[in-house]
């Protein structure tokens, strides 16, 4: 399927500013560039009935997580996102739109999470600021009218690979309970090799600048292959909550997140996997320039829908 034109403007529009790529940069003017290309390509900011911006505790610091609260009567059922970036970049503001648009559609109360970043703060610390992040919510949520028996967890690229290990962690640890795993072109695999990242390589990103974000943030080998790094590389996939995987078809990570779905399949995991055939990595947040992110808006929350709220609605 030919490059959706929406895209291929998007990726004309990145090449007109003339910026130097992401891995010849330092970790601060990519998140500079992130927050200005977020202001430039997020979607129309919709109203929700409630944003709060809270800290709370995890090992050895604090940090800001956003919670959105729909319209209507709770307690809600509950989605805990974390944002994309490379575990390098993002933050609560560059998914405000989106996540608004997700928390308005699906009717659930979205909490976003402000993990910290690298390469300040190395593996592990993002994916347990992640985790505590979650067990959080399953504590004292109902303080913000969710419902701590209905909490899903998801999250985009870098975020979507945290959302599988939070997943992972919560199994292996036995609390909390998670209900759905929302995996966006996630990374699941921090050592092998794929033909997609050779053959999209460049569609907004490139393999330099994949192993520009992997050094930053599992500079050790031995880290790479952590499950919690790499959930591909797990060797039980069993007994995990049901899953959203979806994937983009010129993305270089496209390969690794249809192996994890296929992988979730054949552990018995009910597995839901979309692949956007002309979209690129990272679409979700460019909204503003891309109409297929509000069809993913739409697909997020018909799957809340039937997991968390019904068990009729149809995807």
């Amino acid at each position: 399927m030919a490059l959706d034109c929406q895209a291929k403007a998007f990726l004309d529009y990145l090449k007109s500013l003339g910026g130097a790529p992401i891995h010849k940069l330092s970790p601060e003017k990519n998140r500079a560039g992130s927050n200005y290309l977020a202001k430039k390509t997020l979607m129309t900011l919709q109203p929700v009935a409630g944003v709060e911006d809270i800290e709370i505790p995890v090992e050895n610091g604090k940090i800001s997580i956003r919670i959105y609260t729909p319209e209507g009567v709770g307690p809600f059922p509950v989605l805990v996102y974390f944002h994309g970036g490379g575990w390098v970049m993002g933050g609560l503001d560059e998914f405000d739109s989106p996540l608004r648009a997700v928390s308005n559609s699906s009717r659930c109360l979205v909490v976003s999470v402000a993990y910290r970043l690298a390469p300040e703060y190395k593996f592990p610390v993002a994916v347990n600021d992640c985790y505590l992040a979650t067990k959080w919510v399953a504590e004292n949520v109902h303080y913000f009218h969710g419902e701590n028996k209905k909490i899903a967890v998801g999250g985009d690229s870098a975020g979507g690979n945290l959302a599988a290990a939070v997943s992972l962690m919560a199994r292996d640890y036995g609390f909390p309970f998670l209900n759905f795993q929302i995996l966006l072109y996630p990374v699941t695999d921090c050592i092998g090799e794929y033909p997609s990242r050779v053959k999209f390589n460049g569609y907004f990103l490139t393999q330099e600048d994949m192993e520009y974000f992997k050094n930053h943030y599992l500079p050790r080998e031995e880290d790479r292959k952590n499950k919690y790094a790499s959930p591909l590389l797990a060797e039980d996939l069993s007994s995990l909550p049901s899953a959203l995987v979806v994937t983009a078809g010129y993305d270089p990570l496209h390969d690794e997140g249809e192996a994890y779905a296929d992988r979730l399949k054949e552990a018995g995991v009910q597995v839901t996997y979309y692949c956007y055939e002309d979209m690129i990595h990272g679409f979700f947040g460019f909204g503003g320039m891309i109409e297929k992110a509000n069809s993913l808006v739409n697909l997020i929350a018909r799957s809340l829908r039937k997991t968390l709220i019904s068990n009729q609605e149809s995807i």
